[in-house]
């Protein structure tokens, strides 16, 4: 049998803070590749906890797209709008993870700016506070 969407958002939405908790540690230790992707990781899965807590419907979970998460919750609630600028997460999906996703470069050596973590740790916590402010949790 199938949780109710409120459980399984609730589930969702622990496993995105524990997931930036985990990145912002990783940020704080200089492992800026690891970072980058799990704050993407947080936010898409912080995106998924509204949009199941909402919209009642596992379609949501399908993308990975924090641009079309994003775009589906602010069809929901217009507040969404204000975090669009997230959708510069999805840079780190890919490239992050995979040598061959950087030409000619290797994620743990390219990335090294602690700037630009310490923009996607905003991002990703902007999204975290509004959709638990959301949540009521």
């Amino acid at each position: 049998m199938r949780k109710p969407y409120s459980e399984e958002a609730a589930r969702w939405l622990q496993h995105a803070r524990d997931e930036y908790a985990d990145a912002d540690d990783l940020r704080k230790r200089g492992r800026f590749y690891l970072a980058l992707f799990h704050f993407q990781q947080s936010t898409e899965k912080a995106l998924k906890a509204y949009l199941l807590a909402t919209v009642k419907s596992t379609e949501a979970l399908r993308t990975h797209a924090i641009g079309d998460l994003v775009a589906t919750a602010s069809a929901v609630d217009h507040d969404f709008q204000s975090i669009t600028s997230a959708k510069r997460l999805d840079q780190y999906y890919i490239p992050t993870r995979y040598p061959n996703g950087l030409p000619g470069g290797v994620p743990s050596r390219f990335y090294d700016d602690p700037v630009e973590a310490a923009e996607a740790s905003r991002l990703a916590g902007g999204v975290l506070d509004l959709v638990s402010r959301k949540l009521g949790s």
